[in-house]
């Protein structure tokens, strides 16, 4: 951890610590049947679906506001999911990126080695793709310099958005960490099997290692 304690004590103060930290599990019955229920609610929206408590189906409902709650992130619904792109590329030169600045993506590697420690970690924590972790799309750019310049963001309406967004592609498993989390809010009593866990990556010393000479 030595090149990375510099950017510890402020990662341990953001809105998103829960999330970074939480290694809540996951279990692969329960995140594929609620993605394979879920339909998205116009009025008011909401995303609900169906998991299983014994033989019986039970509703679930997602909702941004159940989101803020659950995930801890703090922030108010008036709050942006936006910035300047002129403001946000100003902020990451400021965090020693070394690249140009008219890149349509930023990749953390050009990035000074704590920043990189921190934009790893939002990628993956906060990251709604199935691959890609070594560049942060404008969204995730965004939520990065909000939280350098300690500006407001609504991180509860960004999950909320790409949960909505992945009922109409491919439905992947996104998102298994907080749907979980979700889900054990509103049913407590899912049935859990140990193996039935859904594999998740967390932090080690490999990772630490890449990140350092990456």
């Amino acid at each position: 951890m030595e090149p990375f304690k510099h950017i510890l004590d402020f990662m341990d103060r953001i809105r998103i610590k829960k999330v970074l930290t939480d290694q809540h599990k996951a279990y692969r019955s329960h995140i594929e049947r609620f993605w394979k229920n879920a339909k998205f609610i116009v009025d008011p929206p909401s995303i609900q679906s169906f998991v299983k408590v014994g033989n019986e189906d039970v509703e679930v409902v997602i909702t941004e506001d159940l989101i803020r709650r659950v995930l801890d992130f703090g922030d108010r619904p008036e709050d942006p999911t936006g910035y300047p792109e002129r403001m946000i590329k100003g902020c990451f030169y400021r965090m020693g990126y070394t690249r140009h600045v008219n890149e349509t993506n930023f990749s953390k590697a050009n990035l000074s080695r704590p920043y990189k420690f921190f934009m790893h970690s939002v990628i993956h924590a906060m990251g709604h793709r199935k691959g890609g972790y070594d560049v942060a799309v404008d969204y995730v750019m965004c939520m990065i310099a909000a939280l350098t310049l300690n500006l407001p963001y609504n991180f509860s309406k960004l999950i909320f958005e790409q949960m909505k967004t992945n009922l109409v592609q491919d439905r992947f498993l996104q998102y298994p960490r907080f749907v979980e989390m979700l889900l054990d809010d509103q049913i407590p009593n899912l049935a859990k099997q140990e193996s039935d866990v859904l594999p998740l990556e967390h932090m080690k010393n490999l990772y630490l290692d890449r990140i350092q000479t990456y």
